[in-house]
C-alpha cells in the first residue's frame, strides 16, 4: 500500500508540472486543464486513504492490518 501511495504522490507532481509547461507553451490548454483535474481526483484519494478518521484509523492503516504476516 506506501508503493501505490507514492507513486500517486509522484504522479500528481509529475501532472502538476507537466501541466504548468503545457500552460507556459500555449495551445495546449484543454490538455492541462485536463492534467490539473486528474491531479486534483488523485489528490483527493490520496487524502481518502491517509486522513484519519474520528478513531484515529485512516484506510491504509487498516489495510496494513488485515495482510498476512510475511
Amino acid at each position: 500500500m506506501d508503493i501505490a501511495l507514492s507513486l500517486l504522490v509522484l504522479t500528481v507532481i509529475a501532472l502538476v508540472i507537466g501541466a504548468i509547461v503545457l500552460l507556459r507553451r500555449g495551445g495546449y490548454r484543454k490538455q492541462a486543464g485536463l492534467m490539473l483535474v486528474l491531479a486534483g481526483v488523485m489528490i483527493v484519494n490520496i487524502a481518502i486513504w491517509t486522513l484519519p478518521d474520528r478513531e484515529g484509523r485512516s484506510l491504509a492503516g487498516e489495510a496494513k492490518k488485515e495482510q498476512p504476516p510475511e
